[in-house]
């Protein structure tokens, strides 16, 4: 038994000793990453990682920095105090429009699992996205990729963005109050707040991204989600911690698509289930199928993306986007877990 637990502490030593080396071999080891909203399933990759060890195995130091929503996490990078952001696909877009490129460096969310959904006496009469005219509609935040979705719907049926008003609601318990509260008439969010609110009756689902299909009748066609992105400059000044991102966040899509949904569960925090575990579980479960299983982005989603944002985002829509500066795969196709 003794010689048991020596050969436990050495190997130990050892993952620590060849940790601590690959650690001085990167050009920034200790580093912060943004994210809207931590605690969604959406952001499930990014907290594998976290919890089962992936990023301390590649050397790195990483702190999350957990704000109110996408558009948040992208104003922390673009302010200094996230050095990268894991996020929705549509910022790289938008920021070469504005001048500010940032770029994709590994997908995490192949489909959005964004879900519109109506609350309170609103919802028996909704027909179709023109009925959101006049509507109060909650969002992770304004400017986030779920704002994002709503915005598309509304144009595809002939409505200014400014022909309702958004509210942003946050995630988790937040959004899940402002809905039974009835502070919203509408509300896009993803699991597992969508699922409770479902459970127990509060809201009626009209639009659903958690499925390809879905996505595809929303969207027209395929549609990036989250993905890790950070500028252009940060990627030439650090290619061995990008490189070492890269590889534990593939390292933790892989054991999203290896495991059983009660086993992923039991890594991530008890909060993030809102008091129901058992729903947790199949929130996990039924939204599986929206990550990517590789990291790889493609060129189908990115199109989709530009093309959706261009019916809204009049600066998109006048610029002239260079979607393959919009992403890279070098650090994935060198991923080892690949």
């Amino acid at each position: 038994m003794q010689r048991w637990f020596r050969l436990i502490a050495v190997s130990f030593f050892a993952a620590a000793l060849a940790a601590t080396a690959h650690a001085q071999g990167l050009e920034k080891p200790k580093l912060t990453i943004g994210v809207g909203g931590k605690p969604l399933i959406y952001y499930l990759p990014l907290t594998i990682a976290e919890r089962n060890g992936y990023f301390k195995a590649e050397g790195l130091d990483v702190e999350i920095s957990d704000l109110a929503g996408g558009s948040k996490a992208l104003q922390a990078l673009l302010g200094g105090s996230a050095d990268v952001v894991t996020g929705a696909f549509d910022h790289t877009i938008q920021m070469q429009a504005k001048g500010q490129p940032i770029r994709a460096v590994a997908q995490l969310g192949r489909i959005p699992g964004f879900v519109l959904a109506l609350t309170g006496p609103k919802a028996a009469s909704y027909k179709g996205p023109a009925d959101l005219k006049g509507m109060k509609i909650g969002v992770t935040a304004p400017g986030s990729s779920t704002h994002f979705m709503v915005l598309h719907m509304m144009a595809a049926a002939g409505l200014k963005p400014d022909d309702a008003a958004f509210v942003g609601v946050g995630s988790g318990s937040t959004a899940v109050a402002a809905a039974k509260r009835g502070e919203i008439d509408a509300l896009v969010s993803v699991d597992p707040v969508i699922s409770l609110l479902d459970s127990e009756k509060a809201i009626r689902i009209v639009a659903d991204t958690r499925t390809m299909a879905g996505t595809h009748a929303v969207y027209g066609g395929p549609y990036p989600a989250a993905v890790l992105y950070m500028p252009p400059a940060y990627i030439q000044s650090n290619p061995k911690t990008v490189q070492s991102l890269v590889n534990a966040f593939v390292r933790g899509l892989k054991f999203i698509e290896a495991q059983p949904a009660a086993e992923i569960a039991k890594v991530l925090p008890a909060e993030y289930a809102l008091g129901n575990p058992a729903l947790f579980v199949r929130s996990i479960q039924s939204s599986v199928p929206t990550y990517s299983t590789d990291g790889l982005i493609g060129q189908d989603g990115p199109q989709t993306a530009l093309k959706v944002l261009r019916e809204f985002d009049d600066s998109v829509k006048k610029a002239q986007i260079d979607l393959a500066a919009t992403y890279t795969e070098d650090f994935v196709k060198k991923a080892p877990a690949r």
